[in-house]
């Protein structure tokens, strides 16, 4: 973050000083939300949430060096030498100067949301655009209404594009972000049953994700799967200059002719308005080539030659437990995808995995939320691709896994273990790793099973 006087905060976030501090033209150079980390000069913005009141630990932040902070309360005393701002809402005054701070950069914005895929394909679009520009990037999950305007504080005049990652599971959530960001691009990546416990139906994920396009600027761009059914068919509703990528024929930007080593990357062949040429992605999984696709439409929209374009797709490196690959000594590779999952996804994953080029393919695989009342079916799907796809042990970890581990015993895994939580897991892990064995592991966020991914690294020896 560049600097910023009291007096712009002021004005962003149209608050009023307490207390007797009057130095409008001290700078700050950085916002934080935890008292615990906090930075010296740092602005403290203290959050409301449902189980805790950052009000609490304004004192601990100056304590531990904040300069000053915003408040929604008056205090009973104000400590000499620190500024108190206050503001009708601290997670809406966050907000507010998220945008007064982006607005002193005139670079474009590309906004990324969907059910699956928007990690991914905003690490991808980042890694082609950083080919010729200077990239902020949203890091970890600051996809959400306190973690986006953080990102955007990270601005700084070297920066050149935002790629911007766009998480929701109500209404109303994307149209927050999308009014913040005002982006020049959007792509959605597809439409899942991710949230749809909360939204009820897979066209009302597509309505909440197309609040992205309600604050876009002018002339601006906009990226589709043009494989996803419910997704095709907005190009011809939207005004905005629309592209469609996938394997249809009809896609503006095609892959085909997938191929994969079975063991770390793969190719396809890449057509689009001003390419057509072999390219490589360096991970597993026939759906990569949205994110490599809409990676390379963005490119191209910004300007990129192919020889960039395939570059940085062969430069992507994907966020930390996002289908990580973990060799380990005896021809094992453990496949960390534990930092979240829906039904699409975990089907996906399953898939990689049935196409690993290894002896004995395990998968470890955990419950997945806001699924609502479809949640045991849609686990029963998962189970029954695991027995088509040819796994040959699977760990079920969870209530709502024993779905999975039921449909998978009665389509033919030929081992299938169940247990009520990761706990129990652990002693089934040892057995699980065998020489030449894959084993992915996969759930959603709240399950922790990081932790069993902890457990086969100290199981096994390294490289």
């Amino acid at each position: 973050m560049e600097p910023i006087t009291i007096r712009e905060l002021l004005e962003a976030v149209h608050g009023r000083l307490l207390g007797e501090y009057d130095a409008l033209d001290a700078v700050v150079a950085r916002v934080d939300i935890d008292s615990r980390t906090i930075h010296e000069g740092a602005l403290f913005v203290p959050l409301i949430g449902e189980r805790f009141d950052g009000h609490a630990y304004i004192n601990a932040a100056f304590e531990g060096g904040a300069a000053g902070c915003f408040t929604a309360r008056e205090r009973e005393t104000y400590l000499p030498g620190k500024f108190y701002i206050k503001v009708d809402n601290t997670q809406s005054a966050l907000r507010d100067l998220a945008r007064y701070y982006k607005h002193k950069f005139d670079i474009p914005f590309v906004a990324i949301t969907g059910s699956v895929g928007k990690t991914t394909t905003k690490d991808m679009v980042a890694a082609v655009l950083s080919q010729k520009y200077k990239v902020l990037k949203t890091e970890g999950n600051y996809n959400n209404e306190v973690g986006l305007p953080l990102t955007l504080l990270q601005l700084d005049h070297t920066h050149e594009v935002g790629v911007l990652e766009m998480g929701m599971n109500h209404f109303g959530e994307i149209d927050y972000l999308s009014a913040i960001v005002e982006p020049q691009v959007a792509l959605i990546t597809n439409i899942g049953d991710a949230h749809i416990e909360n939204l009820g139906s897979r066209e009302n994920i597509l309505k909440a994700k197309s609040e992205i396009f309600a604050h876009m600027k002018e002339n601006a761009f906009v990226v589709l799967n043009g494989d996803d059914e419910l997704l095709r068919p907005l190009k011809a509703t939207l005004s905005f200059k629309t592209v469609t990528c996938g394997q249809n024929a009809d896609c503006d930007y095609r892959a085909t002719g997938l191929s994969g080593d079975g063991s770390s990357r793969m190719s396809c062949e890449v057509k689009t308005p001003h390419m057509d040429c072999r390219v490589e992605i360096p991970s597993l999984g026939n759906h990569m080539i949205y994110p490599a696709l809409m990676a390379a439409a963005v490119g191209e929209h910004f300007g990129l030659s192919q020889e960039e374009i395939v570059s940085g797709i062969l430069q992507f490196a994907p966020t930390k437990m996002r289908m990580n690959i973990i060799r380990r000594g005896n021809g094992v590779t453990i496949l960390d995808d534990t930092y979240n999952a829906n039904p699409q996804s975990m089907r996906a994953a399953v898939g990689v995995l049935a196409d690993m080029r290894s002896g004995r393919k395990v998968a470890v695989l955990g419950d997945m939320f806001e699924l609502g009342g479809l949640a045991p079916a849609l686990h029963r799907g998962v189970g029954e691709y695991a027995g088509k796809a040819g796994i040959d042990c699977l760990i079920a970890v969870g209530e709502l896994a024993r779905n999975i581990y039921d449909a998978a015993e009665a389509n033919g895994v030929p081992e299938t273990y169940y247990c009520t939580d990761k706990e129990e897991a652990l002693p089934l892990l040892k057995a699980a790793v065998k020489p030449s064995s894959t084993i992915l592991v996969k759930a959603s966020r709240g399950m922790g099973l990081e932790e069993l991914v902890a457990e086969l690294k100290r199981l096994t020896k390294e490289p």
